[in-house]
């Protein structure tokens, strides 16, 4: 049975497993019929032309996904950013673990999506925010919100701060031959709050594992966001990745995406501005090798005047690695004095390595400040020799020039032992130890 088929005739099992509201069914029944007329994306769609799904569907996965054994905290410590206190919201093969999390209702609400899903009294949030960001053109974001019950879900009430960063990270094991999950965030931070959400999802083993995933963020007046992914999987694990993200004035989120590892990786990130004084902030690291492929799809719409963008995502790609670049500005007739900027650099320090890059601009204001640009290119030869006559081993060398590639997207991770740790991962990718952090 092709997959497509397989979750469609789990639909209905899935929703008999649930215990959710008329109004939340009726948004899902629109979702799976909107996911059986479109299908999973294939190149024929401009937005999927240089990544194909083709090799990862045909695996057979588990919908739903049996008991795993409990982990324990030593087995994934690792995958933490364990030198920090934090809240943590962890997942394993889709599942809850109370034993790995710290959740909170003091003041905030750090908990599930599933406690939401069910409660009357978050009944208003529910159909205040849940769905009204994800595209109802995206099949992939459809297939999540007819399957979504567990993920992360966060409120920063107004003039609240979290006091300390929340951690996402959602675990398989390898229990299922090969597996399908479907987590789901919806993170709202009100008027003047501040959060610090870092996310990841890890699997433990060498099955297949297709993680299709769907978050939601709402940045409220003067809100501040700052959201950090990291991808860092085996080689067997891929990621389809949607956020959206819809801010009001005065508002500030900036979203940095790590991606070493996986095998098929896919980021859609989506930024919505509605109101004045907003800042939005993309930056990303990609590095791979082997056969790994890594697809970045932005969109930043720029709706009302004075505001302001920063994109900046680079690329080193090795061996027959792949990467996509396709980033788009639109800046609306009512968005005068828009500041954006965009730019995708890339290294291929390989014959073998491709990148496709495509960064894009739609104005239809006359008052603005809009640049964007790509380069493709290798390793500085002269500034190689330069080091390498001071002594330096080749290997070391170059490891150090790809660390100052990629040194102006780490400037600004503002939680000191994330950026420590996303030094080593960098580290750790070029097989070198610099012995010092950027």
């Amino acid at each position: 049975m092709k997959l497509k088929d397989k979750l469609l005739s789990s639909f209905l099992a899935f929703e008999n497993q649930v215990d959710i509201d008329s109004y939340v069914h009726d948004i899902r029944s629109e979702a799976i019929k909107n996911f059986e007329i479109k299908g999973f994306p294939s190149k024929k769609d401009e937005a999927w032309k240089y990544t194909s799904l083709n090799k990862i569907l045909k695996e057979d996965y588990s919908v739903f996904a049996k008991d795993a054994e409990a982990l324990d905290y030593k087995e994934v410590k690792k995958y933490f950013v364990h030198d920090i206190d934090s809240y943590k919201i962890v997942f394993v093969d889709g599942k809850y673990s109370s034993q790995l999390s710290e959740t909170t209702h003091d003041g905030i609400d750090v908990c599930l999506m599933s406690s939401v899903l069910n409660k009357p009294k978050y009944h208003l949030i529910i159909e205040n925010y849940f769905n009204k960001l994800a595209s109802k053109e995206d099949s992939l974001a459809s297939l999540n919100t007819a399957f979504s019950r567990e993920g992360a879900f966060i409120h920063i009430p107004k003039n609240k701060m979290a006091q300390k960063p929340i951690q996402i990270v959602h675990f398989s094991t390898g229990n299922e031959a090969a597996l399908m999950l479907q987590p789901r965030n919806l993170i709202i931070a009100d008027e003047h709050s501040h959060v610090q959400i870092i996310e990841r999802h890890q699997s433990l083993t060498t099955h297949p594992v297709l993680t299709n995933s769907v978050t939601e963020i709402f940045a409220g007046k003067r809100a501040f966001v700052d959201y950090y992914k990291v991808q860092n999987d085996k080689e067997n694990a891929s990621l389809i990745d949607n956020t959206y993200i819809k801010q009001k004035g005065d508002s500030n989120v900036s979203l940095h995406t790590f991606s070493f590892g996986g095998k098929l990786i896919r980021n859609n990130l989506n930024y919505y501005q509605h109101g004045e004084h907003i800042d939005s902030t993309l930056k990303g690291v990609t590095i791979i090798g082997d056969k790994q492929h890594v697809d970045h799809n932005t969109l930043v719409h720029h709706i009302e005047p004075n505001c302001e963008s920063h994109q900046d995502y680079k690329g080193i790609f090795s061996d027959g690695a792949t990467g996509v670049f396709n980033g788009k500005v639109i800046v609306e007739k009512e968005a005068q004095k828009t500041n954006a900027f965009q730019a995708n650099n890339n290294l291929l320090i390989s014959d073998k390595a491709t990148i496709n890059t495509k960064p894009q601009l739609e104005i239809f204001a006359d008052d603005v400040r809009c640049t964007h640009g790509c380069t493709i290119g290798q390793l500085d030869e002269s500034a190689l020799f330069y080091m390498r006559s001071r002594g330096i081993p080749e290997k070391e060398a170059r490891a150090l020039l790809m660390y100052a590639f990629a040194n102006n997207v780490l400037e600004s991770v503002r939680i000191p032992e994330l950026k420590k740790n996303i030094n080593k991962l960098i580290a750790n990718k070029l097989g070198v130890n610099i012995g010092f952090d950027l």
